[in-house]
């Protein structure tokens, strides 16, 4: 009888949790990818770029692309780059995978800190330089800007580095998942 049990097949929840594994870890890479790859580009061309031109220019800009970017794609892409590679880490936690586990646990956190600057630093700029209303109508744009230009674009790169690290650590795990003998 104690041969039956050890040849029985596992349950269907271990084996669906086994799974989803692959797949999750990479949706997370990818959104994680996607997030690093944002701030990447804003980085080494968009800021540089509207860097170059006049205030009016760079304040109408930055204005049009805050409003831009809140929307349905990148609010799944911003909120999935957390919430997947949590879900993530529960599932090879689950499955045993501990060090595999561990590289997402670090992932997390690592957008978990990303989120964090956006919150503290990012997100309050963008709002301030709304509140300065039409570029058109606003007395100094060269105050406008340098209260926003420099910190903000320090802040990105520190959002660049953590999520662009958060993707190095998500991509081990996703190889250690792969060679976990259970995951083929």
């Amino acid at each position: 009888m104690s041969a039956a049990v050890t040849t029985a097949p596992r349950p269907a929840a271990a084996t669906t949790t086994s799974t989803a594994t692959g797949p999750v870890l990479a949706v997370a890479t990818a959104a994680t990818g996607l997030m690093s790859g944002l701030f990447f580009a804003f980085d080494v061309s968009v800021m540089p770029g509207l860097a170059a031109g006049d205030d009016r220019t760079y304040v109408t800009a930055m204005q049009h692309i805050n409003t831009a970017i809140t929307n349905p794609a990148f609010g799944a892409v911003f909120l999935g780059a957390l919430a997947v590679p949590a879900v993530g880490t529960w599932l090879l936690q689950r499955t045993g995978q501990r060090a595999a586990a561990l590289w997402t646990a670090v992932a997390t956190l690592l957008y978990v800190a990303a989120l964090i600057v956006t919150a503290a630093v990012n997100i309050p700029l963008n709002d301030q330089l709304a509140r300065a209303g039409d570029p058109a109508g606003i007395a100094d744009l060269a105050a406008v800007r340098a209260a926003f230009e420099s910190t903000w674009t320090t802040a990105n790169i520190a959002r660049t580095v953590l999520c662009t690290a958060a993707l190095v650590a998500l991509t081990r795990a996703l190889l250690l998942h792969r060679r976990t003998p259970a995951a083929r």
